[in-house]
């Protein structure tokens, strides 16, 4: 997959990686090799992206795995092929557990496995991957739950029986020290392979050396105890980032997994990806669409919501264009294929959403570079916390201020905003998707909430970008229809728009033998005899030049007079219509605080002028090229504060320049359009600017739920570290301002996935 000139980028799958903490280091490592350009690891999806120097590729993207193997050994890497989008994770690729889930998927109707040898078999990849083979204390989500369970409640009974059989001394160590061990190994061996690796300061170290720390000063049943719910608090943390991931990568479970080739009168299943363009293929009532094209023959009803957000299903018959990933409701259609799979609809939004986490919001980055250097700072605290009051205050003892500095170092480890910032990001991208908006990072979705003005391109983004006949006005002696029929006859020939918007309005077959001596005459319009009849139609100037008096309509619009044997018979009046969820959007974007609305088009002013009063935009400026359209979103940056962004909306093909010079550039339609999927940061997939608010709602809703996690998690743990300090906290309270406070954050974060109804 080539980027920018000279630079590579590769994907990988991580599977095994279920620690998001661990995906931050191998993130932070893999950048530090030299002639990598960025790494991104998405630890939703299970993705590492990596772009280097095309030159280096080889040798770099061996240095990245073997940085991945030392880290995390673990971690399989599987390469992703260049150009193939992997089909989102499937929910047997984390085993919870739960009756009926452990390899399904609520929506799988079809094979387990994937056609493709990078995804071949991840869902049964690691049935026998025991935890104790890679003693990963965070792997619960892909380990067997019931055996898990199983050892968890046989180190329960054996400390129990510690706690209420009459032994001890060393009977009683070494039942506590069983239980401790059938519980908590794998942490322990976990923090030490991780130590001689030179990665000391994560959640096994703090754990292990907690409850170690609780042994060594006689506090036996508590360390175990702490242990145990440590591993519950685990389990249940990871089924909740599982469930929250299956639900992410539910939204976009949109890729066809077969495709039926029409060879003579036999049709043959094949991977989308064999299909070549031109090839006839088939869909059947309650298939995917497998890959782009034009259907040949058949009509059916096609569920766009997928693509798109649109609840209402979508005719299509001869002629129409369907996208891979609509879902064909009912009726077998012949499709001819117009795009390879790699350049299919469904491929570049699963690519968009992928790659989406590579662009990280200032927040994620922030609580990245928190987290980093809260740990270490942390365990220093509860070190002199364990060693200086002793020292300091008369009576303290040192086995007191030890167990309240294990109690300070259980409380401290950063897990909840490590895990659900990032999900809470990721699910608002995917509730975006949803809803037919593709946001290409979470540094776009946090953008949006500080967008106060909004600027749009005219044609094909407010207005439809085709030409309708809006107005008929016949002069006295001729009708409606007979202007309209005339005209019609007389544009016979031309092939511009406007002559084909006057021959779609009259909409019934035009005799070829009706017209004679058709001649264009530049800058005016056609002068054409028809029915034997002299007909002039074209603009005030024609009537001027021919000495015909004409009228001057009020209407704003491109206007076609008509004269018919040198007399005036009325004019039509040709207009681009706006959009009919234009005036909602405006108003809708007012309403969420946009003080500036903008209208930027190459049209006249005075049509400009009209379509901005009738949707009420705040300035208008018309007659414009493109580099004006720079110059003038330029003149806006200098107007407004540093904080605030601005957005440009355009549909992508002729404002290249502009949607790449704006804060947030948002793509009108994009799916057509290839220059609009690179420059613009938001693809909006159906043509309505209401999207537009939508984004904004659901960006703000984002950037709510991100910090109720972060004020939440911090509070609790301020209350917690205090209370440890001061030796009110139990270590029990500790385990649960830990993995308790991940939990919930985590189960906060999945509302991101959800569109209100207002919204979608």
């Amino acid at each position: 997959m080539s980027t920018a000139e000279g630079q590579v980028k590769r994907q990988w799958m991580l599977e095994g990686l279920d620690c998001a903490n661990c995906a931050m280091k191998i993130e932070n490592k893999v950048k530090k090799i030299e002639g990598v350009s960025s790494c991104s690891v998405n630890f939703t999806m299970k993705m590492m992206t990596l772009e280097t120097a095309a030159s280096e590729a080889e040798t770099i993207s061996e240095q990245a795995r073997q940085t991945v193997l030392s880290l995390e050994p673990h971690v399989k890497l599987r390469e992703m092929k260049t150009g193939a989008i992997r089909k989102p994770l499937q929910s047997g690729s984390f085993r919870t557990g739960h009756p009926g889930e452990a390899g399904g998927h609520a929506h799988d109707d079809h094979d387990a496995h994937d056609d493709h040898d990078h995804s071949q078999g991840t869902a049964h990849q690691h049935e026998g991957t025991s935890e104790e083979a890679h003693g990963h204390s965070h792997d619960h989500g892909t380990g067997d739950t019931r055996r898990i369970l199983l050892r968890l409640a046989g180190g329960g009974l054996l400390a129990a029986a510690g706690m209420f059989l009459p032994v001890d001394g060393i009977p009683e160590l070494l039942l506590f020290l069983a239980a401790y061990l059938m519980v908590g190994g794998e942490v322990v061996l976990s923090a030490v392979r991780n130590i001689v690796r030179g990665q000391v300061f994560d959640e096994n170290f703090l754990m292990a050396l907690a409850t170690i720390g609780a042994f060594a000063i006689g506090e036996y049943p508590e360390g175990v105890a702490v242990m145990l719910f440590y591993q519950v608090g685990e389990l249940f943390q990871g089924l909740a980032v599982n469930r929250s991931r299956r639900s992410i990568t539910a939204l976009m479970d949109i890729r066809p997994e077969f495709a039926y080739l029409k060879e003579g009168g036999n049709l043959r299943r094949l991977s989308p990806e064999e299909v070549g363009i031109g090839d006839v293929i088939v869909v059947k009532p309650g298939e995917k669409v497998p890959l782009d094209g034009t259907i040949l023959e058949g009509r059916a009803m096609m569920d766009t919501s997928a693509l798109t957000g649109e609840s209402v299903p979508r005719s299509a018959e001869p002629g129409s264009q369907v996208l891979s990933g609509f879902i064909n409701q009912s009726g077998v259609i012949t499709v001819e294929v117009t795009q390879t799979f790699g350049d299919s609809a469904v491929s570049k939004i699963l690519e968009l959403v992928q790659n989406a986490a590579g662009n990280k919001a200032k927040t994620e980055n922030f609580i990245t570079k928190f987290a980093r250097a809260y740990t270490p700072v942390v365990v220093i605290t509860a070190l002199l916390l364990a060693v200086l009051p002793p020292l300091v205050l008369s009576g303290a003892t040192f086995s007191d201020w030890i167990y309240r500095a294990l109690v300070f170092l259980v409380i401290s480890c950063p897990c909840a905003l490590v895990v659900s910032i990032p999900l809470g990001f990721f699910g608002g991208i995917g509730a975006a998707s949803r809803s037919g908006i593709l946001v290409k990072g979470s540094n776009f979705l946090e953008a949006l909430n500080d967008v106060k003005i909004v600027v749009f391109d005219k044609t094909g983004t407010l207005t439809k970008g085709q030409f309708t006949v809006t107005g008929i006005y016949p002069s006295e002696g001729f009708s409606e229809e007979e202007l309209l029929r005339t005209a019609a006859y007389a544009e016979s020939h031309s092939s511009h728009p406007i002559a084909a918007s006057i021959r779609a309005a009259y909409g019934k077959e035009i005799s070829g033998e009706a017209t004679a001596d058709y001649n264009e005459i530049s800058g005016h319009g056609i002068e054409v005899t028809v029915e034997g009849r002299a007909v002039l139609a074209g603009n005030a100037r024609l009537m001027e030049r021919e000495g015909i008096a004409s009228s001057t309509p009020a209407q704003t619009g491109t206007v076609v007079h008509l004269a018919v044997d040198q007399k005036y018979a009325g004019y039509l009046v040709i207009a681009d219509e706006v959009k009919e969820d234009s005036l909602s959007a405006i108003q809708a974007l007012e309403a969420l605080g946009i003080r500036k609305t903008v209208m930027l088009t190459g049209d006249t002013t005075a049509v400009a002028e009209a379509v901005g009063r009738q949707l009420g935009i705040s300035e208008v400026h018309a007659g414009l090229l493109p580099q004006h359209k720079v110059e003038a979103i330029e003149r806006l940056e200098r107007g407004k504060s540093t904080r605030e962004k601005i957005i440009f909306v355009g549909d992508g093909i002729n404002d290249t320049p502009v949607l790449a010079r704006a804060d947030v550039g948002i793509a009108m339609g994009g799916l057509g359009s290839d220059a609009a999927i690179e420059a613009a940061d938001i693809v909006i997939m159906t043509d309505e600017p209401s999207k537009i608010a939508a984004a904004i709602g659901i960006a703000k809703r984002t950037r709510g739920i991100v910090w109720q996690n972060i004020i939440f998690a911090l509070a609790v743990k301020a209350v917690f570290l205090l209370l440890g300090a001061f030796g009110i906290a139990t270590m029990w309270e500790a385990v649960f301002s830990d993995v308790g406070v991940t939990v919930l954050a985590v189960l906060n974060s999945v509302r991101a996935l959800q569109v209100p109804n207002k919204l979608a």
